[in-house]
């Protein structure tokens, strides 16, 4: 076996990548991203994953073959590391890789690194003027929080981006022909199991609850991968009063010199936080006077919408976001502004909330199977939620194109036979669960198209969840993504999505939350 490679000078995009040889395990949004981004700096990679026979996935393989990459897809490839890349220099894994996966142990046993798509990400920025990061954890809140973040940068006059667990994936944000000024960083536990070098300006986890078990281990191992978000951190540890393990991960954490510890609070600010007084977004954490004063940052009416009051966990959300952006300089009123100008996505894509490790997602606005395709490319393992008038669109070529990310299917709705027999022909092994006509109440005795009551509505989308969540496994998405309209049901594609959304709700209610 050759002498392996020293990875110790690849920090940077314009470092010497030729030649590296580099195993990508899982070929989804970020193994795909991985491997393309390697191979245009000439290394030599090879992809395994399990797939094979769909059609997404073998035209992403042909793509990275002619790009000379070796694409070994099939169960064979993947129960042990392949003999023939015992030497490899390097393995990048994606996140729906779990630590204890024959080919990660394989790999470690025999002493081969192994980088997550983030680590070989911060690795490829430029090696000068690259783009600071702001990265944001948490077991609830992370995209709301990264969005408004990107929101009030922008308010500041920044090039600023949300990328990485958000859905774009952060190579994208790093090696973009336009550079950003400042990238506002989600990260998972997953992703951040697997860095070791990430050094963000600043760095915040909004709070810690059990989740992810399964894949860490251990509580404690999920727990010290969320703290891995505040390692090498420069100039600010932003942690939720309210949740004391975040202040201790910030404790235990190695910073660079200098760096300041900043809580955020829905009480009263002390010293070095950011937090509430009456209905006034306070900073006690970034200005001169802070021992004897406070600076505004906003006001509680600048984060209600359609005159609803914001809950709680979004004033959390916008004073986590505020302190991140103060701890890069950014003025009041841009703040102000960026959080006033935000608008959270109800209907598109929009984290709904996570009940025992199953993240739910709301996309009720996808009424159509090219909006569906766009949402389900964004999550790697989904029980998806379709059905509803079809308006005589074709949907096998989504149903084609989605089949490998299935974990099961729950139909409702008018046309929910055209979508399962779609299902039948290109993604037989999938399940399939239907709530039924008498359930739905979408035809009328007459023949005609009736809407259902509220009570019944709600109960449709409460049994919806409950099926949805009885297949799925923890650390998937349930997503609606109807690819269909709503009116068979329900007034419009937004009272579907907060019928959704209030049954995620109700179930969390019920005390089965993660």
């Amino acid at each position: 076996m050759t002498a392996r490679r020293s990875l110790d000078d690849l920090t940077h995009g314009a470092a010497d990548w030729a030649g590296l040889k580099v195993v990508v395990t899982g070929l989804g949004v970020s193994g795909f991203a991985a491997a393309d981004a390697l191979l245009e700096r000439d290394a030599k990679v090879t992809v395994l994953d399990a797939g094979t026979g769909r059609q997404h996935q073998e035209e992403q393989a042909q793509i990275l073959r002619v790009l000379d990459a070796d694409v070994r897809l099939g169960a064979e490839h993947v129960s042990d590391l392949p003999a023939d890349l015992a030497d490899a220099d390097l393995v990048v894994t994606s996140p729906g890789w779990r630590p204890d996966h024959p080919v990660l142990t394989a790999a470690a046993g025999l002493g081969i690194p192994v980088w997550g798509e983030v680590e070989l990400a911060w690795r490829m920025r430029p090696q000068e003027g690259a783009a600071p990061w702001l990265t944001v954890t948490g077991t609830n809140g992370k995209t709301t929080t990264v969005q408004m973040l990107a929101a009030i940068l922008t308010a500041a006059g920044l090039r600023a981006t949300a990328a990485g667990n958000v859905g774009t994936p952060i190579l994208e944000a790093v090696l973009h022909p336009e550079p950003y000024a400042v990238i506002a960083v989600e990260l998972s536990s997953f992703q951040l199991h697997w860095s070791e070098s990430i050094a963000p300006v600043a760095s915040c986890c909004l709070n810690v609850a059990p989740d992810h078990v399964d894949w860490h281990g251990s509580l404690e191992e999920y727990t010290a991968a969320k703290g891995k978000v505040y390692e090498h951190t420069e100039l600010a540890c932003i942690y939720n009063v309210q949740d004391p393990v975040t202040e201790q991960l910030v404790r235990d954490a190695d910073v660079q010199e200098g760096c300041r510890a900043v809580g955020f609070t829905l009480g009263t600010p002390g010293l070095s936080m950011v937090g509430l007084v009456e209905d006034v977004l306070a900073d006690r954490a970034f200005i001169e006077e802070r021992r004897s004063s406070a600076a505004e940052l906003a006001t509680l009416a600048d984060l209600t919408r359609d005159g609803v009051p914001p809950a709680p966990h979004l004033v959390a959300d916008a004073l986590a976001a505020a302190a991140l952006a103060r701890a890069v300089g950014v003025p009041v009123a841009a703040v102000r502004d960026g959080l006033r100008g935000f608008e959270p996505d109800q209907h598109r894509i929009t984290d709904v909330g996570e009940v025992a490790g199953v993240r739910f997602v709301n996309d009720s606005k996808a009424t159509n199977p090219h909006a569906a395709a766009a949402s389900l490319t964004a999550f790697e393992h989904i029980v998806w939620v379709a059905g509803g008038q079809l308006k005589g669109a074709d949907v096998d070529g989504l149903v084609a194109g989605a089949r490998d990310r299935l974990r099961a299917v729950v139909l409702l709705g008018q046309d929910r036979e055209q979508i399962a027999a779609a299902l039948t022909r290109h993604a037989p092994e999938v399940p399939v669960v239907r709530v039924s006509a008498a359930d739905t109440g979408d035809m009328g005795r007459d023949g005609q198209q009736t809407r259902g009551t509220a009570e019944a509505l709600a109960a449709v989308m409460d049994e919806v969840v409950d099926r949805a969540l009885g297949l799925a496994r923890p650390g998937d998405v349930v997503l609606l993504a109807p690819a269909a309209a709503s009116l068979d049901m329900w007034p419009n594609y937004g009272a579907r999505g907060t019928d959704f959304t209030g049954a995620v709700a109700r179930r969390r209610d019920r005390g089965e939350t993660s």
